[in-house]
């Protein structure tokens, strides 16, 4: 297994102070979809900044087989699929934990 990261940032700068009700519903199953990844053993970190600007981002840190795979797992996040975010896979190595 390859460890990888997807980095998001929101569509909408705004959501981050005043979010939809469609957002926080997307939002919601996001964080289940991450939710139920780190309990299979798939995610090992997920965090985000706090800052409510243009700079905000979130990381979610995972294994995969290969690129192929982290690239379809980020696209199958219900917050990219639904367009409230965008993200970047990179390879990734965890120095200390």
């Amino acid at each position: 297994m390859i460890e990888f990261i997807y980095k998001i940032r929101p569509v909408r700068t705004e959501m981050l102070v005043k979010s939809t009700q469609k957002e926080d519903e997307i939002i919601a199953l996001h964080l289940q979809y991450l939710k139920n990844l780190y309990e299979q053993g798939v995610v090992t970190f997920v965090d985000r900044t706090l800052n409510p600007d243009e700079k905000s981002f979130g990381m979610v840190v995972f294994t995969s087989e290969n690129e192929r795979i982290a690239k379809s797992i980020m696209l199958e996040d219900p917050a990219i699929k639904m367009n409230v975010m965008l993200g970047n896979v990179y390879p990734f190595k965890t120095v200390f934990r």
